[in-house]
């Protein structure tokens, strides 16, 4: 199905998914205003954010399956199967988000339904960045994202924590938007446009571009702002404290649906408009490198098993990282295995985090899971396959998603970069196997240690498809590797250079 923007019936066809879940929130705002006071009022629009979120998976099923793209020149907005299947995964993390925060909100008495009217703007946010192909669009979906999970953060209005969350995630979201705001500004001076596949062309044809000190400072000022949003370290500063401070599913939504919608927006911008250019490879090569050492190495120190998560996150965003710096179709089809994998094993960690703790879980140490498996077994396996995934080990998604990457970066010539991935990944055992250790191999404090540890039947059913979803891809995979070769393919420019050797 071929699309025209210049034609309204197509134009709005092409926003579809957009427009489907925009009507959504303006019914979620509408029934919130009018209930909002009792716990019955919370669940009813938790099943609406539910609904909502499901119908726009259906309007973007329907759109890849009759294979939409834009006629001629992409302007605004991209209609590709990599903007479909990031989608979902944005659609995905936001569904399993609402299950397991019923009974977490009731647990913490937050008894304010705006959280799911927050929730649903911010996978909106996500979904345009994905469908950006006009670095504005891109910068307005990255805002509209960005003021929900800054609100969604702070949402624990009596703990001072994660009040501090909030703050700190607000300055330094702020300032990363500064950054790209003003990269956008000098592209736009340097180029004369906006548009991603414009600056490509403009960018090939500059047989100077490499000297073009206006336009490459603005790559490297896109390059920071995006590094703050996926964290990758030095700019990683707020993670730590953000991630512990906010209510745990939505610790579990930023880590896996903010993530994911920047390394997409991130993507899209340096393979469509910045694709003949050979300088971002190595900034993003050394990135990565640092980002994945110093993830792992930080991880190691935690005994917070949400300050640890935190910090894993951290790695995993270097992990990403090898796959931006590999760059071209095959390393963008292995960013998208990933992120689905990703999305699964970190939003049932968080899951099962959130039954043991209470008042956001910050106090809760790997010591506190010891001997977990004995008074609930299920819960254990659940938590024991999603750290095995993130772990990497085989017969998991994790592993898939890994191995997946090594290949991207071992095509692209960039074999210091793939080892370092295997080490980092091999120091990452000595935070992911004591948490596993301490749940079978320990015996539990007392009696009364594991009695209060519950999750209500929606947040045993969302982690069952995680844990589900994390073995099924890991010993079958073929489907999603199938998809992912269509995406990954999709968002390449046809003047695409190869990526170039580490240095």
């Amino acid at each position: 199905m071929r699309l025209d923007p210049a034609v309204s019936h197509d134009l709005l066809l092409t926003l579809l998914p957009e427009l489907v879940l925009t009507g959504w929130s303006l019914v979620l705002l509408l029934f919130v205003a009018w209930r909002h006071q009792t716990t019955r009022d919370l669940r009813l629009t938790g099943w609406l954010t539910f609904v909502a979120l499901v119908s726009t998976a259906i309007a973007t099923w329907w759109l890849w399956w009759n294979r939409a793209s834009v006629q001629g020149t992409v302007s605004m907005v991209a209609a590709d199967d990599f903007r479909w299947v990031a989608d979902w995964i944005f659609l995905g993390a936001g569904a399993l988000t609402v299950l397991v925060s019923f009974g977490y909100l009731e647990r913490e008495r937050l008894l304010a339904p705006e959280y799911y009217v927050l929730l649903v703007f911010g996978v909106l946010g996500m979904m345009v960045m994905a469908a950006g192909a006009d670095l504005m669009v891109i910068f307005l979906g990255l805002e509209l994202m960005s003021v929900a999970v800054y609100v969604l953060t702070g949402f624990d209005r009596r703990r001072a924590r994660s009040a501090e969350a909030a703050l700190k995630y607000f300055l330094l979201g702020a300032f990363a938007s500064g950054f790209l705001l003003y990269g956008i500004a000098l592209v736009y001076g340097a180029t004369g446009t906006t548009n991603l596949g414009l600056i490509g062309t403009q960018v090939g044809a500059l047989e100077a571009s490499r000297s073009s000190v206006m336009l490459l400072a603005g790559l490297a000022l896109l390059i920071v702002g995006f590094g703050f949003k996926i964290a990758a370290v030095p700019f990683h500063m707020w993670a730590p404290d953000v991630y512990d401070g906010a209510p745990t599913p939505v610790t579990g939504f930023m880590a896996t649906g903010v993530k994911a919608a920047a390394f997409a927006a991130l993507f899209r911008v340096l393979n469509q408009a910045f694709g003949t250019l050979t300088t971002w490879h190595d900034i993003v090569w050394w990135l990565a490198v640092v980002t994945m050492i110093g993830g792992n190495v930080f991880a190691l120190s935690q005994r917070s098993v949400k300050r640890m998560l935190a910090y894993s996150s951290v790695a995993h965003a270097g992990y990403l990282l090898v796959a931006v710096s590999a760059g071209g179709s095959p390393a963008t089809s292995a960013f998208l295995v990933y992120a689905i994998a990703y999305t699964l094993m970190t939003v049932g960690a968080f899951a099962i985090l959130q039954a043991k703790g209470r008042a956001g879980e910050s106090d809760v140490t790997i010591d506190d899971l010891s001997g977990l498996a004995t008074r609930h077994p299920w819960l254990s396996f659940g938590l024991a396959v999603c750290m095995l995934s993130l772990l990497g080990f085989p017969g998991t998604a994790g592993f898939i998603g890994k191995w997946y990457i090594l290949i991207a970066a071992l095509s692209a010539g960039q074999n210091v970069l793939a080892a370092i991935l295997v080490l980092t990944s091999v120091v990452s055992a000595g935070y992911y196997l004591p948490v596993i250790m301490a749940m079978y191999m320990k015996p539990e404090p007392d009696e009364t240690a594991h009695l209060d540890v519950r999750l209500d039947r929606w947040g045993r059913t969302a982690v069952a498809a995680v844990v589900l979803g994390l073995l099924l891809f890991g010993v079958w995979p073929n489907r999603l590797f199938d998809l992912a070769r269509s995406a990954g393919g999709s968002v390449q420019p046809s003047s695409t250079s190869t990526a170039v050797s580490p240095p």
